[in-house]
C-alpha cells in the first residue's frame, strides 16, 4: 500500500485529520494492522496525539464481538444484583444459637422470681389498730366525704398574686362567695365534716401520740394507739425509740 492509501484509511478515524494521518504514519504505523497491534502507551508517545485520540483508535479496531464479551445483556446485570444482595443479606441464625437464647431468658426470669421472694419474705406488714365494726364503717363514710370533699380555696386568689390559696373566711357586704351566689367557690361547711367517733384518728384508724423519748412509749396502748416522734428529737434518740418500738409491738407513723 502506498502512502496515500494509508493516510486515506486513517482519516476514516472519527476525530482523525490529515495532520494526525501523517503524523501516525511518520512514527513508523505504515498499515492498519500495526495500530491494531498498538498500545496507548506507544501512541501517547506521538507529539499531538492525545489519551482520549489513543482510545478512539483502539476502540474503532476493536471487533463487535470483542466489545459484546465486555458489555453486559440486561440479565447478566440483573443477576449480578440478585448476588449482592444475599451476600448482604443476614443469614439465618442456627438452632443452637436460638436454644441458647431462650435458655438465658429462663434463666433472667427464674432470677426475678428468687428476688421478689426474697423481697416478699423481708418485707413486714404494718401493724393494724383492732377495732370494731361500727368504727370501721365510721372511717369508710369519712374516706368516702373526703373524697367528694372540693378544695377549698381563699377568695379571690386568682385575681392578685400577693394572696395565697390557703382557706379563709370570706367576709364583706359586697361578698359574692360570703352570699353563696351562682357560681362562687364552695365554702366551708358543717356538711363536710366527717362522723364525731373518727374525727382526729389517723387513715389507718390508729390515735396519734406524740413521742419524745423511750419513756413515753410505756404509755401508749399498741391496739388503739401510734406514736409519732417529735419534730426536735435528734437521730440517735430516734433510733433508741424505734428499737423500744419494735419489741412493745407499737406502730411507729413518720418513719
Amino acid at each position: 500500500m502506498t502512502k496515500e492509501d494509508v493516510i486515506k484509511e486513517f482519516t476514516k478515524i472519527k476525530g482523525f485529520g490529515k495532520t494526525k494521518a501523517e503524523l501516525l504514519y511518520k512514527n513508523g504505523f505504515n498499515s492498519i494492522e500495526k495500530l491494531k497491534k498498538a498500545k496507548i502507551k506507544d501512541l501517547e508517545k506521538i507529539d499531538g496525539i492525545t489519551n482520549t485520540d489513543a482510545k478512539n483508535i483502539l476502540k474503532q479496531f476493536t471487533k463487535e464481538s470483542e466489545i459484546k464479551k465486555t458489555t453486559k445483556t440486561k440479565k447478566e446485570k440483573a443477576k449480578d444484583l440478585q448476588k449482592k444482595v444475599e451476600k448482604k443479606k443476614p443469614l439465618p441464625k442456627v438452632k443452637s444459637e436460638k436454644k441458647e437464647e431462650k435458655q438465658k431468658e429462663i434463666k433472667i426470669e427464674k432470677d426475678e422470681e428468687k428476688i421478689k421472694t426474697e423481697e416478699k419474705k423481708d418485707y413486714k406488714t404494718k401493724i393494724k389498730p383492732k377495732l370494731n365494726k361500727e368504727l370501721q364503717n365510721k372511717l369508710r363514710i369519712r374516706k368516702q366525704i373526703k373524697n367528694r370533699t372540693p378544695e377549698f380555696l381563699r377568695e379571690e386568689w386568682f385575681r392578685y398574686g400577693k394572696i395565697s390559696k390557703s382557706w379563709r373566711k370570706p367576709d364583706g357586704m359586697t361578698s359574692k362567695m360570703r352570699i353563696h351566689k351562682k357560681y362562687r367557690q364552695n365554702v366551708v361547711r358543717v356538711g363536710y365534716r366527717g362522723p364525731k367517733n373518727t374525727r382526729g384518728l389517723h387513715s389507718s384508724g390508729f390515735e396519734e401520740v406524740f413521742v419524745f423519748n423511750v419513756n413515753d412509749l410505756t404509755k401508749i396502748d399498741p391496739n388503739k394507739q401510734a406514736a409519732r416522734i417529735g419534730g426536735s428529737v435528734g437521730t440517735k434518740k430516734r433510733l433508741d425509740i424505734q428499737k423500744k418500738a419494735e419489741e412493745l409491738e407499737i406502730r411507729i407513723l413518720n418513719l
